[in-house]
């Protein structure tokens, strides 16, 4: 386990604006997606923060812009004391040695032409770390070691392994470069129940194992519960809400949160059946065009006509350590405000809207 203590991982008003380019002769800017923001999070060194929400929130281009393989708008990127976005050229080369990145698709994600030692190796070739032949040998079968993987895998292609241990070559080739930081992106989305289990428990272990410190990005609540520590819950391009996995499960506040979490099946049919069911109206909105105020109160069944359409929530602490972006999360949890019908609101597709993040929000047991 890593000695370090503290945040490895600090974002400080992160944003993420993609232009919206129109015209033939001229390219006019004629508005943007604000994918994300207005971020701000930290992740302590050794542990797990996971990332929810829906479809098109925003959070897997957040992870893509942690490690900047897109270019963040706006904000301030620290890692272990660096600001990421200040690096250039060959300090960001360096640099990302110890931030690595798990896909969500392990095919796609690993080169149908490359052998597995060829995919290992092209990261340590990059970072000048493949000098000794014997010692790279070594790192090679102790890292496919680490993730169940035989040394004789190493001699064979993508295609020829099954989902889960594609995805393990993925970890593998993440875990090479004994990085510090690991984004994974849908880690577990594209494989089977009792796959997702072994792959998650493979996470654990290692982190116990080298320190490890891991952004995961889901939107499966249950493997979210499982595997993080800090658990923050995004809402078109925004953080609104941000607690222990415990208390978050236990006790969310945010109108939004609530709502995922009454989605979450019960294991007991009484308690299913007496639980309160909250289903939201309508669709997310485009995040080309985000509502004003609070972005979530267009479907919020506890909005109030005053402050919540035309004033923006700072993500605030109500309790130590669980932070919410509500005007009224005090008055909503004691019951001096009760839910009211909301009437949906038609959402417009719009040219340019959100790309990738692909996925709708999982609300498993």
């Amino acid at each position: 386990m890593t000695e370090r203590t503290g945040p490895l991982v600090e974002l400080r008003d992160v944003k993420v604006h993609f232009p919206i380019k129109s015209g033939l002769l001229v390219d006019r800017t004629v508005g943007y997606v604000y994918a994300v923001d207005g971020v701000s999070l930290s992740i302590n060194a050794g542990e797990t923060y996971g990332l929810v929400g829906e479809s098109g929130c925003g959070k897997s281009t957040l992870g893509r812009g942690l490690l900047r393989l897109v270019e963040p708008t706006d904000g301030e990127i620290v890692f272990d004391g660096t600001d990421v976005r200040a690096l250039k050229g060959e300090t960001m080369r360096r640099a990302r040695r110890r931030m690595q990145m798990i896909f969500q698709d392990p095919l796609s994600s690993l080169d149908p032409r490359q052998s597995v030692e060829s995919l290992l190796v092209e990261g340590l070739k990059a970072h000048g770390l493949a000098k000794d032949k014997a010692e790279t040998n070594r790192r090679l079968r102790e890292t496919l070691e680490a993730v169940g993987l035989p040394a004789s895998a190493l001699t064979k292609y993508p295609h020829e392994f099954s989902g889960g241990q594609r995805q393990r070559i993925g970890i593998a080739r993440a875990l090479v470069l004994n990085p510090d930081l690991i984004v994974a992106d849908e880690p577990v989305s594209a494989l089977d129940v009792s796959i997702q289990a072994q792959v998650l428990n493979l996470l654990k272990d290692l982190q116990t194992e080298r320190g490890l410190t891991y952004l995961i990005i889901a939107h499966d609540l249950a493997v979210v519960r499982h595997i993080s520590d800090t658990v923050g819950v995004m809402y078109l391009g925004g953080l609104v809400e941000e607690a222990s996995s415990e208390d978050l499960y236990r006790e969310p506040l945010h109108p939004y949160t609530r709502a995922l979490m009454s989605a979450v099946p019960v294991p007991d049919p009484l308690v299913e059946d007496r639980r309160e069911r909250i289903l939201l109206a309508g669709d997310l909105p485009s995040p080309s065009n985000p509502p004003a105020g609070c972005r979530f109160h267009t479907r919020c069944p506890w909005a109030q006509p005053t402050r919540c359409g035309d004033e923006r929530p700072a993500l605030r602490e109500v309790t130590a350590g669980h932070r919410v972006a509500c005007h009224y999360a005090e008055d909503i949890e004691a019951g001096r405000i009760r839910p009211h019908e909301v009437e949906p609101e038609l959402v417009r597709p719009v040219d340019g809207d959100l790309p990738g993040d692909p996925g709708e929000l999982i609300p498993t047991p």
